[in-house]
């Protein structure tokens, strides 16, 4: 398969999401971080973007709750183009009644080759990484190919 390049702007969109057992440490990570955060625009799900606006007194764009929908709107704003970096805290040890959603979600950001954080550690190496702050040229697998096979499939 092909790759297509996509240029990250310097400011990137980073998608902030973390369930509730996880939000605390979310917010702990984010007030370490918030000069790095700053320069960036915030998008999250519900109640962890009125956390962070709450908590940082950053701008932070809202989404539904990710139960009730948010985690599908990032995953749809991430196959759109419009998301370059997701820090997702989710909780392994909790089942979730949208757990379909949350691996929808991780499935696609891995499908369009989105930086991904799941926990503090993968979070901190991220932020503090010296790509963050500049553009980078992220590979993109070319997906013509399989659109093409699916049309196939549907006119057949």
């Amino acid at each position: 398969m092909n790759n297509n390049t996509v240029t990250m702007a310097d400011q990137k969109t980073i998608a902030i999401v973390a369930h509730d057992n996880k939000k605390q440490d979310l917010l702990a990570w984010a007030k370490f971080n918030r000069e790095a955060l700053a320069g960036h625009h915030l998008i999250a799900t519900g109640t962890t973007g009125k956390l962070l606006t709450t908590e940082l007194d950053l701008p932070v764009t809202r989404l539904q709750s990710g139960p009730l929908g948010g985690d599908q709107q990032i995953g749809a704003k991430i196959s759109e183009g419009e998301i370059d970096v997701l820090i997702f805290f989710w909780d392994p040890l909790e089942p979730h009644p949208h757990d379909p959603d949350v691996k929808a979600l991780l499935r696609i950001a891995v499908v369009w080759n989105i930086p991904i954080a799941c926990n503090r550690a993968s979070a901190d190496f991220l932020i503090s990484s010296s790509l963050m702050p500049t553009p980078y040229e992220r590979l993109v697998p070319d997906y013509e190919g399989h659109r093409n096979r699916l049309l196939r499939l549907d006119v057949a």
